[in-house]
């Protein structure tokens, strides 16, 4: 082999035929010290070179096309050409590298998708022209060949390499055959075997998003490698539900990156039906064009049958790749990564990081409708209606929508956020490391309290308010709130007066069933309303009036067993309940303009990044699991048994009554779950792995492992948060 590299103008022999265009002599020389022309004589090269055509491409250029039988061999003369195999980023190749290798010698068909990434210049050799020179020049085409497949055996041997490495990695070697149980029973199967081929599609009609191995929810293409416990995950469990829907707003984003890969697109919080959808920048015109755009594309990636995927990154590479796509969100959670290692998802081109199991693809993803909604889009979910895939989109238009209009306080509390730069978990976690605790709890109790004081300032201007009722779903933070209320309003010369809707239950042998013939304490039903509005009316009306009173214990109602009250000028009734938002419970005792209705619930949730953030009914869900254990001794088990009775009993009884509000007060604390970690952590271990709980334990567990432990000693003994982790300064 020649020692001296080929850098002139090509060598043609006069008698070799010549294929037009003849490459450069500046492209003949960016190639000359690839490895497999290193191998070849200048001489050889020369005669390969007239063979050989030159051609320009443009960004985004698709050069060869995954599957595609075409047969030629590409050198990268100039610029950078991407590899994608089934949305999988492959890599970039520069001047020098080649590509097409065996779709050129034996008409392999393409195994991946190669598109220009900057302006390139390639150089090809065409099965034709091969042809050609094997005819002319079988010499020259054979030395060639060898060259060739030496460095696809080269190739071969790294990639070996490199498997056997990871493979060790693994803990090798493993057994050829595991025990699992499934519905009480014990089965061999292969080591690997994935569990969609074990699990059922369907159990109850509901369709299974994820399995369950030792209760832990993974994918259904997670393969069995140890003796485990299986169980399938459907869509009627809340963890099923928030899978799909997790899968959906992935979907969405690769969507959006198919439509235009520089459009920045970010999945806000959900409102329960549907999720709303941030275009920053966009108008209403562009929203309004852009959302039917958007759910198109989602269907045809759905119709094509789109993998999810689960691929994991060093934390460096995955740092790098999201602050150079404008993650930051993402960059800075992974500051705080205890692993080397992050896992992401994927369904294309856009990585998010992951937070629990996906789908295996999206085509089990269906009925969802994306539509403008004021200065946002929403993501309708349509995951309440199991089955085939509907031709038309589905677009449910609940009772109660108030989706956007009335989250004036919590997006004023972003708005706060951003400008202290705490706009994402990863961002609050950078602070808490600064030494800056103490600020932000002060900040975010001071937000609170501002906002608590404007809200009293609006019941003492309102003329002809007499009572303000309050209502709130599990774990809001109602009754911290409304003593704070009471203090605001007596500064404005009012004097509150409580009356406990508790004490207005009927009698328990009267109260109404449920469908599974349960006494339903939660509905409307269970009060005595006409002896409520009763005493209402004639209090208001200055009458002497002596309440109810309910024993809990024998379940029997006393009418007038409580405390007597007189109603003065200054003088404002403050009821709190979960039906306070509900015209009936006054009815026609209390005019429409003598009351003043508050909606008290969590509502910012920062988010982790682009697709993922938290999720304000598990910060509630949280609380409750602290408070229980914390001061009730309730294990957090039973906690999360009962929480789809009682998020059932809010979507009856509060949310559909949403539009009766006056305000909505936004009880978060942006610091909160990293104090209610100190304590939950533990109460959610204390969860038995075999318990139906379990699911959510682990999940919530790895909720708050994302957050900087803060503790208790510099949460006020005035603050909401101190109702579910004690020490507050209010007697309750």
């Amino acid at each position: 082999m020649s020692s001296d590299p080929y850098v002139g103008p090509p060598i043609v022999p006069a008698n070799l035929h010549r294929h037009d265009p003849t490459p450069s002599a500046a492209s003949a020389a960016s190639i000359y010290h690839n490895p497999i022309i290193e191998r070849i004589q200048g001489t050889d090269f020369a005669c390969l070179l007239t063979y050989m055509e030159e051609e320009s491409v443009v960004p985004g250029a698709v050069v060869v096309e995954q599957g595609a039988a075409d047969r030629a061999l590409f050198f990268v003369a100039e610029g950078q050409m991407r590899l994608r195999r089934g949305g999988l980023d492959l890599g970039v190749l520069g001047p020098g590298e080649q590509f097409g290798e065996l779709g050129l010698m034996c008409g392999h068909p393409r195994a991946a998708t190669v598109e220009a990434e900057t302006p390139a210049v390639l150089l090809h050799l065409r099965k034709d022209a091969w042809d050609k020179m094997c005819e002319d020049h079988p010499h020259e085409a054979l030395r060639f060949a060898e060259s060739l497949l030496a460095d696809v055996g080269r190739k071969l041997t790294d990639m070996t390499d490199r498997v056997d490495l990871l493979l060790k990695e693994r803990l090798v070697p493993r057994r050829s055959m595991v025990r699992v149980r499934m519905n009480d029973r014990l089965h061999w199967v292969k080591t690997g075997t994935p569990l969609r081929a074990l699990l059922p599609t369907v159990v109850d009609g509901m369709p299974v998003v994820a399995g369950l191995i030792d209760y832990k929810p993974v994918p259904l293409n997670m393969q069995v490698t140890s003796d485990a416990t299986l169980a399938p995950l459907t869509i009627s469990h809340w963890e099923g539900r928030l899978i799909y829907r997790h899968s959906a707003a992935l979907l969405l984003l690769e969507a959006a990156n198919h439509i235009n890969p520089s459009m920045e697109l970010v999945i806000g919080p959900s409102i329960g039906f549907a999720q709303i959808v941030w275009v920053p920048g966009a108008s209403h015109e562009e929203l309004d064009t852009l959302a039917p755009k958007l759910e198109a594309a989602m269907r045809d990636l759905a119709h094509l049958d789109t993998p999810f995927r689960v691929e994991h990154w060093s934390v460096e590479e995955a740092t790098s790749h999201f602050r150079e796509r404008g993650w930051d969100e993402a960059a800075h959670l992974l500051q705080t990564q205890r692993s080397t290692y992050v896992p992401l998802v994927s369904c294309g081109f856009v990585y998010a990081i992951g937070m629990g199991p996906t789908l295996p693809s999206a085509l089990p993803i269906h009925g969802f409708h994306v539509e403008r909604r004021g200065d946002s889009l929403l993501l309708y979910h349509g995951d309440e209606m199991p089955g085939p895939r509907p031709e038309e989109p589905v677009s449910p238009r609940p009772s109660g929508d108030i989706t956007l209009g009335d989250r004036r306080m919590a997006n004023s509390h972003l708005e706060w956020l951003e400008k202290m730069g705490v706009d994402s978990v990863g961002a609050f976690n950078e602070f808490c490391i600064s030494g800056k605790v103490a600020h932000i709890i002060r900040i975010s109790e001071g937000f609170q309290e501002k906002q608590l004081g404007a809200i009293a300032d609006a019941v003492a201007s309102r003329e002809g308010v007499r009572v303000v009722c309050v209502a709130g779903p599990s774990s809001s933070g109602k009754t911290t709130f409304l003593k704070r209320l009471t203090i605001q309003l007596s500064i404005n010369g009012l004097n509150p007066i409580g009356i406990s809707l508790d004490d207005y239950y009927v009698d328990r042998d009267k109260t109404v069933k449920d469908e599974h013939g349960e006494y339903d304490f939660e509905a409307i039903e269970a009060l005595n309303l006409e002896l409520l509005q009763d005493h209402l009316h004639r209090l208001l009306a200055g009458e002497k009036v002596r309440t109810a009173k309910y024993d809990f214990q024998t379940g029997k109602s006393d009418p007038s067993g409580g405390p007597e009250l007189t109603f003065g000028p200054k003088d404002i009734l403050m009821l709190e309940g979960i039906h306070g938002l509900n015209p009936r419970l006054v009815g026609s005792a209390i005019p429409p303009e003598a009351i003043y209705r508050i909606f008290l619930n969590p509502m910012t949730a920062l988010p982790f990044d682009r697709l993922s953030r938290v999720n304000v009914s598990d910060v509630r869900l949280l609380r409750r699991i602290v408070r229980d254990r914390h001061q009730r001794g309730h294990g957090a088990a039973d906690s999360i048994a009962r929480w789809p009775s009682v998020r059932r009993g809010e979507r009856n009884h509060i949310f559909p009554f949403l539009p009766h509000a006056d305000v909505v007060f936004d009880s978060a604390l942006i610091y909160e779950l990293s104090v209610l970690k100190v304590f939950a952590d533990r109460y959610l271990l204390e969860v038995p792995q075999h318990h139906p709980a379990y699911v959510t334990a682990f999940r919530l567990r790895n909720l708050i492992d994302r957050f900087v432990t803060i503790y208790p000693d510099h949460v006020p003994p005035t603050s909401l948060l101190r109702e579910f982790i004690g020490g507050s300064g209010f007697e309750y």
